[in-house]
């Protein structure tokens, strides 16, 4: 699996994307992170609608930062 980047960030707010693609790029910032935690803000259990902070720390030391 790639190595998730800062640079990377912008890329998960691009719309519209699919959840496929959304769960690859969170899944390589996770496993790119050296520490992490999740917050559920909000959820409508009628409409299925959620929303989530994820909150962690990039490991930038393997991976040095491209706009430097």
């Amino acid at each position: 699996m790639a190595r998730f980047q800062v640079t990377h960030f912008p890329l998960l707010e691009k719309a519209p994307t699919s959840a496929a693609a959304l769960r690859t790029k969170l899944s390589e910032m996770l496993i790119s992170s050296t520490s992490a935690r999740l917050k559920v803000e909000s959820i409508n259990p009628t409409t299925g609608e959620y929303r989530i902070v994820v909150q962690g720390t990039i490991d930038t030391e393997k991976i040095p930062f491209e706009g430097a």
